[in-house]
C-alpha cells in the first residue's frame, strides 16, 4: 500500500507541476524576448534624440555609449547606413520605419528594433538597434533550467511528503492486519488500537465489535457445554440409580418406578432447554420460561434431592409461608437455581439441608443453607473455575439469575447460606 501511495501522490504531482511549468515555461520565452525588445527600442530612442535637424544636410552624429552585444545604426531617408554598425541597406525594417511607424523584426538570427528620426513633420532617417537573438535565448534556457530546478525540488519534496503520509495511512491497516491475524491464530483478546485517521479508526471499531461478538458466541458455546454437563449429571445418574433399583426389587411397583423415571425425565428436557437458552440468548433477546407457583417449586425440588441427601444420612428441610406457595416465579429457570444450590450443599455441604421461602413484599427470598462452612469469599466463590468442584455450578447459578432479573448473593459462610432473590413480577 505504501508504493501504491507513492505512486499516486507522485502522479498528481507531476501533473500540477507539468500544468503549472508549460505556460510558465511559455511566459519565461515571451518575457525575455518582450524585454530585449524593450532595451532595443529605449536604445533606439536614445540615439535618436541625437540626431539633429541638419542630419539630412549631412550633419554627423555620435552614438552614445552602450552594451557591447548591442549594434546601432543611422540610416538616411534613402534607407542608407550613415553611421553605426548595421547592413547597408536596412531592410524592410529600415523601410517600415521611414514610413513613420517603429519596427521590430527577429530576422537572420537577429532582434531588431528600428525607430523613426523626425524633424518637424518630415521622418529624415531611422535609428536600427539589433542584437543576437542568440543571447536572449541563452537567458530563457537559463531561466528554463531554473524552472526545471524547481520542479525537480518540488518533486523530491512530494516524495518525501508521499512516503511519510504513506507511512502515516498505511501503518493503522498494517496493525490491524496483525491484529487480525493474530484473532485467527486464536487470541480474541487481541483488538484494534485506535489511530489518527477517522475513517481507519471507523473500521477498527467496527472489528472490535465483531470480535467482541463472535468472543461472547464462543464463550457461550464453551459455557454451553461445561454447564449441560454439569447440570446433566446430577439427573442422569438419579434416573439411571432409580431404574436400577426397580430392576433389581422383584417386589417393585413398575408403573411407580416409570412415572419417577417420567418427571425426572421432563425434568431433564428443561434442564437441556434452560442451559440452551442462557447460550443462545442475552439480557436483550431473554424469554422467560412460563411461570409457576413457588411451592410447586420447592416441592419438586424436595423431591428430587431428599433422596440423594438422604443416602448420606443428611436431612432436607423445606419452609414456606402458606400464603406464599402460590406466588408465580419463573419455572424452570428458578429449578435450575435449586438444583444448583442443592447440589452444592449436597456436595461441598455439611449437616442438613434447609430450604427456607420468605415474601419481602416485592420479592421473594429462597434461601438455601447447611451446616458447613464456605470455603471462599463472595466476590470470587461464583466465579467460574474457582473452588474445589468444577467451578460451573455456582456461575452457572447467577448468570440464571442475572437472565430473569434476579440476584443471587451468598448471605453466610459460617454456616453457608445463599438467597435468592426474586421479583414478584418477574415471572408474570
Amino acid at each position: 500500500m505504501r508504493a501504491r501511495v507513492v505512486r499516486v501522490a507522485l502522479v498528481a504531482t507531476a501533473v500540477a507541476l507539468l500544468l503549472l511549468a508549460v505556460p510558465l515555461a511559455v511566459a519565461v520565452r515571451i518575457t525575455f524576448f518582450a524585454d530585449e525588445n524593450g532595451e532595443l527600442e529605449r536604445a533606439a530612442t536614445a540615439t535618436v534624440v541625437r540626431v539633429g535637424p541638419d542630419f539630412a544636410a549631412g550633419d554627423p552624429v555620435e552614438l552614445p555609449g552602450g552594451r557591447d552585444e548591442m549594434q546601432r545604426g543611422i540610416y538616411d531617408a534613402t534607407g542608407r547606413l550613415r553611421s553605426g554598425v548595421g547592413p547597408a541597406s536596412g531592410g524592410d525594417a529600415v523601410r517600415q520605419a521611414l514610413s513613420g511607424r517603429v519596427a521590430r523584426k527577429q530576422t537572420g538570427g537577429e532582434l531588431v528594433v528600428v525607430v523613426p528620426v523626425s524633424s518637424g513633420e518630415r521622418v529624415i532617417g531611422a535609428v536600427r538597434a539589433s542584437t543576437s537573438a542568440r543571447t536572449v535565448w541563452s537567458r530563457v534556457w537559463w531561466g528554463w533550467a531554473a524552472l526545471l530546478g524547481l520542479c525537480l525540488l518540488a518533486l523530491g519534496a512530494a516524495v518525501i511528503v508521499a512516503r511519510r503520509q504513506a507511512s502515516v495511512l498505511s501503518s493503522p491497516l498494517e496493525a490491524l492486519a496483525r491484529t487480525s491475524l493474530a484473532i485467527a491464530d486464536g487470541d480474541l483478546h487481541a483488538r484494534a488500537d485506535p489511530s489518527t485517521i477517522a475513517e481507519i479508526d471507523e473500521v477498527a471499531r467496527a472489528h472490535n465489535a465483531m470480535v467482541e461478538r463472535l468472543a461472547r458466541l464462543l464463550e457461550r458455546q464453551r459455557h454451553f457445554t461445561a454447564n449441560a454437563s454439569h447440570q446433566l449429571r446430577t439427573p442422569l445418574t438419579g434416573l439411571q440409580l432409580g431404574l436400577e433399583a426397580a430392576l433389581a426389587d422383584p417386589d417393585a411397583d413398575a408403573r411407580a418406578a416409570l412415572a419417577e423415571a417420567a418427571e425426572k425425565t421432563r425434568h431433564l428436557d428443561h434442564t437441556i432447554d434452560e442451559v440452551l437458552r442462557l447460550a443462545t440468548s442475552d439480557a436483550s433477546t431473554w424469554v422467560s420460561a412460563p411461570a409457576q407457583e413457588v411451592g410447586e417449586l420447592l416441592e419438586a425440588a424436595e423431591r428430587r434431592w431428599h433422596g440423594v441427601l438422604a443416602r448420606d444420612g443428611r436431612r432436607l428441610t423445606v419452609f414456606w409461608e402458606p400464603e406464599s406457595e402460590k406466588l408465580p416465579v419463573p419455572g424452570h429457570t428458578t429449578d435450575q437455581i435449586l438444583d444448583v444450590l442443592l447440589d452444592n450443599a449436597h456436595r461441598h455441604g455439611g449437616g442438613s439441608v434447609t430450604v427456607t421461602l420468605r415474601d419481602l413484599g416485592t420479592a421473594l427470598a429462597v434461601d438455601v443453607a447447611d451446616e458447613g462452612t464456605a470455603a471462599l469469599e463472595s466476590r470470587v466463590i461464583f466465579e467460574r473455575g474457582m473452588g474445589a468442584g468444577s467451578g460451573i455450578g455456582l456461575a452457572l447459578a447467577r448468570e440464571l439469575a442475572g437472565a430473569v432479573g434476579a440476584r443471587l448473593a451468598l448471605a453466610g459462610t459460617a454456616p453457608t447460606r445463599f438467597t435468592l432473590l426474586l421479583p414478584l413480577d418477574a415471572g408474570r
